[in-house]
Protein backbone atom coordinates (compact mmCIF):
# COMPACT_ATOMS: atom_id res chain seq x y z
CA UNK A 1 0.00 0.00 0.00
CA UNK A 2 1.21 3.64 -1.24
CA UNK A 3 1.80 6.36 1.03
CA UNK A 4 -0.87 7.72 -0.57
CA UNK A 5 -3.34 4.85 -0.40
CA UNK A 6 -2.67 4.48 2.96
CA UNK A 7 -4.08 8.02 3.66
CA UNK A 8 -6.94 7.27 1.43
CA UNK A 9 -8.04 4.61 3.47
CA UNK A 10 -7.78 6.07 6.77
CA UNK A 11 -10.15 9.45 5.22
CA UNK A 12 -12.48 7.20 4.39
CA UNK A 13 -11.94 5.45 7.64
CA UNK A 14 -12.31 8.42 10.20
CA UNK A 15 -15.46 9.72 8.10
CA UNK A 16 -16.97 6.05 9.25
CA UNK A 17 -15.75 6.68 12.96
CA UNK A 18 -17.58 10.15 12.95
CA UNK A 19 -20.85 8.94 11.45
CA UNK A 20 -21.02 6.38 14.24
CA UNK A 21 -20.25 8.93 16.91
CA UNK A 22 -22.57 11.32 15.94
CA UNK A 23 -25.13 8.58 15.92
CA UNK A 24 -24.89 8.64 19.67
CA UNK A 25 -24.69 5.81 21.79
CA UNK A 26 -24.87 2.25 20.82
CA UNK A 27 -27.61 -0.30 22.24
CA UNK A 28 -24.79 -2.73 23.82
CA UNK A 29 -23.34 0.69 24.99
CA UNK A 30 -26.26 1.77 26.89
CA UNK A 31 -27.03 -1.83 28.55
CA UNK A 32 -23.51 -2.04 29.49
CA UNK A 33 -22.99 0.87 31.17
CA UNK A 34 -26.67 0.26 32.59
CA UNK A 35 -25.37 -2.85 34.03
CA UNK A 36 -21.97 -1.37 35.53
CA UNK A 37 -23.48 1.31 37.54
CA UNK A 38 -24.92 -1.37 39.53
CA UNK A 39 -21.75 -2.68 41.00
CA UNK A 40 -20.63 -1.27 44.09
CA UNK A 41 -17.49 1.37 43.86
CA UNK A 42 -15.55 -0.46 46.58
CA UNK A 43 -12.77 1.36 48.74
CA UNK A 44 -9.00 1.25 48.18
CA UNK A 45 -8.82 -1.51 51.42
CA UNK A 46 -12.08 -3.90 49.37
CA UNK A 47 -10.17 -3.13 46.42
CA UNK A 48 -6.72 -4.61 47.89
CA UNK A 49 -8.89 -7.51 49.74
CA UNK A 50 -10.73 -8.45 46.88
CA UNK A 51 -7.02 -8.92 44.92
CA UNK A 52 -5.38 -10.52 47.59
CA UNK A 53 -7.71 -13.35 47.35
CA UNK A 54 -9.18 -13.62 43.96
CA UNK A 55 -6.26 -11.86 41.81
CA UNK A 56 -8.04 -12.27 38.37
CA UNK A 57 -11.54 -10.97 39.88
CA UNK A 58 -13.39 -8.76 36.87
CA UNK A 59 -16.75 -7.65 38.34
CA UNK A 60 -17.49 -8.66 42.29
CA UNK A 61 -21.02 -8.57 43.51
CA UNK A 62 -22.84 -10.05 46.52
CA UNK A 63 -25.10 -13.26 46.68
CA UNK A 64 -28.13 -11.19 46.12
CA UNK A 65 -26.98 -8.98 43.23
CA UNK A 66 -26.17 -11.58 41.17
CA UNK A 67 -29.46 -12.94 41.80
CA UNK A 68 -30.76 -9.41 40.22
CA UNK A 69 -28.94 -9.98 37.22
CA UNK A 70 -30.31 -13.35 36.78
CA UNK A 71 -26.99 -15.25 37.99
CA UNK A 72 -26.47 -17.61 40.80
CA UNK A 73 -23.25 -18.22 42.59
CA UNK A 74 -22.21 -22.09 41.80
CA UNK A 75 -22.36 -24.38 45.03
CA UNK A 76 -19.39 -25.00 46.74
CA UNK A 77 -17.70 -21.74 45.93
CA UNK A 78 -15.79 -19.88 48.45
CA UNK A 79 -16.68 -16.10 49.14
CA UNK A 80 -14.45 -13.24 49.35
CA UNK A 81 -14.46 -11.48 52.48
CA UNK A 82 -14.63 -7.60 52.07
CA UNK A 83 -15.24 -4.69 54.89
CA UNK A 84 -18.81 -4.04 54.68
CA UNK A 85 -19.69 -0.63 56.87
CA UNK A 86 -22.00 -0.54 59.83
CA UNK A 87 -24.17 2.60 59.78
CA UNK A 88 -27.42 3.99 61.66
CA UNK A 89 -29.14 6.62 63.80
CA UNK A 90 -27.02 7.78 66.86
CA UNK A 91 -29.33 7.79 69.92
CA UNK A 92 -29.25 11.32 71.40
CA UNK A 93 -29.91 12.14 74.93
CA UNK A 94 -33.39 12.08 75.16
CA UNK A 95 -33.73 8.92 73.78
CA UNK A 96 -34.52 9.99 70.53
CA UNK A 97 -32.90 8.76 67.16
CA UNK A 98 -30.82 11.27 65.28
CA UNK A 99 -31.62 12.13 61.84
CA UNK A 100 -28.20 11.84 61.07
CA UNK A 101 -26.38 8.80 59.66
CA UNK A 102 -22.99 7.65 61.58
CA UNK A 103 -20.69 4.65 61.05
CA UNK A 104 -20.39 2.70 63.72
CA UNK A 105 -17.90 0.25 62.51
CA UNK A 106 -17.51 -2.79 59.84
CA UNK A 107 -18.10 -6.15 59.36
CA UNK A 108 -17.12 -9.10 57.36
CA UNK A 109 -18.99 -9.42 53.89
CA UNK A 110 -18.85 -11.98 51.26
CA UNK A 111 -18.74 -11.11 47.50
CA UNK A 112 -18.40 -13.09 44.31
CA UNK A 113 -16.58 -13.14 41.42
CA UNK A 114 -18.12 -13.15 37.99
CA UNK A 115 -16.64 -16.29 36.95
CA UNK A 116 -18.15 -17.84 40.30
CA UNK A 117 -21.83 -17.60 38.91
CA UNK A 118 -23.51 -18.89 36.11
CA UNK A 119 -27.03 -17.85 34.60
CA UNK A 120 -27.96 -14.98 32.66
CA UNK A 121 -24.63 -13.05 30.54
CA UNK A 122 -24.08 -9.64 31.47
CA UNK A 123 -23.80 -6.82 29.13
CA UNK A 124 -21.04 -6.49 27.06
CA UNK A 125 -19.22 -4.33 24.54
CA UNK A 126 -20.01 -5.04 21.01
CA UNK A 127 -16.01 -7.03 19.71
CA UNK A 128 -14.25 -6.83 16.62
CA UNK A 129 -15.53 -9.56 14.12
CA UNK A 130 -13.41 -11.03 11.49
CA UNK A 131 -10.16 -12.92 10.46
CA UNK A 132 -6.96 -10.91 10.45
CA UNK A 133 -4.86 -13.57 8.91
CA UNK A 134 -0.87 -12.70 8.10
CA UNK A 135 -1.90 -9.34 9.38
CA UNK A 136 -1.64 -10.65 12.77
CA UNK A 137 2.16 -11.79 12.14
CA UNK A 138 3.24 -8.67 10.10
CA UNK A 139 2.00 -6.02 13.09
CA UNK A 140 4.00 -8.34 15.34
CA UNK A 141 6.92 -7.84 13.44
CA UNK A 142 5.98 -4.09 12.78
CA UNK A 143 5.90 -3.97 16.52
CA UNK A 144 9.40 -5.81 17.32
CA UNK A 145 10.89 -3.60 14.15
CA UNK A 146 10.06 -0.15 16.83
CA UNK A 147 12.36 -1.91 19.74
CA UNK A 148 8.60 -2.64 21.82
CA UNK A 149 8.79 -5.89 23.28
CA UNK A 150 5.24 -8.02 23.57
CA UNK A 151 4.12 -10.94 25.95
CA UNK A 152 1.14 -12.32 26.87
CA UNK A 153 -0.33 -12.22 30.35
CA UNK A 154 -3.97 -12.65 32.45
CA UNK A 155 -2.54 -10.51 35.06
CA UNK A 156 -3.84 -7.37 33.41
CA UNK A 157 -7.69 -8.26 33.16
CA UNK A 158 -9.88 -6.64 32.77
CA UNK A 159 -8.01 -4.57 30.77
CA UNK A 160 -6.96 -6.42 26.76
CA UNK A 161 -4.06 -4.64 26.72
CA UNK A 162 -1.32 -2.04 28.39
CA UNK A 163 1.55 -0.10 26.82
CA UNK A 164 4.39 0.71 28.97
CA UNK A 165 6.79 2.75 27.19
CA UNK A 166 8.98 0.18 24.99
CA UNK A 167 6.64 -3.17 25.96
CA UNK A 168 3.17 -4.03 25.09
CA UNK A 169 1.22 -6.48 27.42
CA UNK A 170 -1.91 -8.50 25.86
CA UNK A 171 -4.41 -10.71 27.76
CA UNK A 172 -4.17 -14.45 27.32
CA UNK A 173 -6.88 -16.21 24.90
CA UNK A 174 -8.17 -13.08 22.74
CA UNK A 175 -9.78 -13.88 19.38
CA UNK A 176 -7.95 -13.38 16.40
CA UNK A 177 -9.96 -9.88 15.82
CA UNK A 178 -9.97 -8.86 19.34
CA UNK A 179 -5.87 -9.37 19.70
CA UNK A 180 -4.92 -7.66 16.69
CA UNK A 181 -7.40 -4.69 17.59
CA UNK A 182 -6.05 -4.66 21.22
CA UNK A 183 -2.24 -4.19 19.74
CA UNK A 184 -3.22 -1.74 17.18
CA UNK A 185 -4.25 0.23 20.15
CA UNK A 186 -1.58 0.33 22.35
CA UNK A 187 0.73 0.52 19.62
CA UNK A 188 -1.00 3.84 18.79
CA UNK A 189 -0.12 4.46 22.74
CA UNK A 190 3.74 3.67 21.81
CA UNK A 191 3.88 5.67 19.14
CA UNK A 192 1.79 8.85 19.77
CA UNK A 193 1.61 8.39 23.97
CA UNK A 194 5.51 7.99 25.28
CA UNK A 195 7.60 11.12 24.37
CA UNK A 196 6.37 14.70 25.85
CA UNK A 197 3.26 14.59 24.24
CA UNK A 198 2.26 12.39 26.88
CA UNK A 199 2.02 15.35 28.95
CA UNK A 200 0.03 17.64 26.45
CA UNK A 201 -2.76 15.46 26.36
CA UNK A 202 -5.84 14.58 28.38
CA UNK A 203 -6.89 11.01 29.30
CA UNK A 204 -9.89 11.19 26.68
CA UNK A 205 -7.74 12.76 23.88
CA UNK A 206 -4.77 9.59 24.36
CA UNK A 207 -7.85 7.02 24.37
CA UNK A 208 -9.46 8.73 21.09
CA UNK A 209 -6.65 9.03 19.24
CA UNK A 210 -5.54 5.23 20.22
CA UNK A 211 -8.99 3.61 19.12
CA UNK A 212 -9.05 5.68 16.02
CA UNK A 213 -5.63 4.30 14.99
CA UNK A 214 -6.94 1.05 15.93
CA UNK A 215 -10.46 1.46 13.95
CA UNK A 216 -8.58 2.72 10.66
CA UNK A 217 -6.09 -0.61 10.66
CA UNK A 218 -8.81 -2.67 11.39
CA UNK A 219 -11.10 -1.05 8.49
CA UNK A 220 -8.15 -1.25 6.03
CA UNK A 221 -7.90 -4.72 6.77
CA UNK A 222 -11.17 -5.85 6.43
CA UNK A 223 -12.41 -6.52 9.98
CA UNK A 224 -16.00 -5.71 11.20
CA UNK A 225 -15.49 -3.36 13.97
CA UNK A 226 -19.60 -2.48 14.41
CA UNK A 227 -20.00 -0.30 17.42
CA UNK A 228 -16.73 -0.73 19.07
CA UNK A 229 -14.66 1.56 18.29
CA UNK A 230 -17.19 4.23 18.62
CA UNK A 231 -18.42 2.89 22.11
CA UNK A 232 -15.25 2.73 23.69
CA UNK A 233 -14.51 6.41 22.30
CA UNK A 234 -17.55 7.10 24.16
CA UNK A 235 -16.63 5.49 26.99
CA UNK A 236 -13.69 8.23 27.67
CA UNK A 237 -15.87 11.18 26.79
CA UNK A 238 -14.67 11.67 23.38
CA UNK A 239 -16.58 12.99 20.57
CA UNK A 240 -16.14 14.18 16.64
CA UNK A 241 -14.20 17.06 18.18
CA UNK A 242 -12.04 15.68 20.17
CA UNK A 243 -11.58 13.23 16.86
CA UNK A 244 -11.26 15.84 14.47
CA UNK A 245 -8.55 18.32 16.33
CA UNK A 246 -6.24 15.22 16.60
CA UNK A 247 -6.80 13.88 12.85
CA UNK A 248 -2.95 14.71 11.49
CA UNK A 249 -2.03 12.72 14.88
CA UNK A 250 -3.97 9.79 13.85
CA UNK A 251 -3.51 9.38 10.21
CA UNK A 252 0.14 10.20 10.36
CA UNK A 253 -0.09 6.83 12.58
CA UNK A 254 -2.15 4.72 11.12
CA UNK A 255 -0.65 5.74 7.68
CA UNK A 256 2.88 4.45 9.19
CA UNK A 257 1.25 1.20 10.49
CA UNK A 258 -0.73 0.44 7.17
CA UNK A 259 2.36 0.90 4.92
CA UNK A 260 4.00 -2.00 7.32
CA UNK A 261 1.51 -4.01 7.28
CA UNK A 262 -0.04 -4.14 3.82
CA UNK A 263 3.50 -3.66 1.84
CA UNK A 264 3.03 -2.35 -1.78
CA UNK A 265 2.04 -4.74 -4.92
CA UNK A 266 5.36 -4.43 -6.64
CA UNK A 267 3.93 -5.50 -10.23
CA UNK A 268 1.56 -2.75 -9.35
Amino acid sequence: MTNSEAKQVAEKAITALITDLEQGHSESLARYLTAMSRFHRYSWNNVLLISLQRASATHVAGFQTWRRFGRYVRKGEKGIVILAPLIGKKRTEDDSDSEEKHLFGFRAAYVFDVSQTEGEPLPEFATVQGDPAEHTAKLKAFVTEQGISLDYSDRIRPALGVSRGGAITLDCGLSPAQEFSTLAHELAHEKLHRAERRTQTTKTIRETEAEAVAFIVCYAVGLDTNTSSSDYIRLYDGNRETLTASLDFIQSTATAILRAITPEDPLR
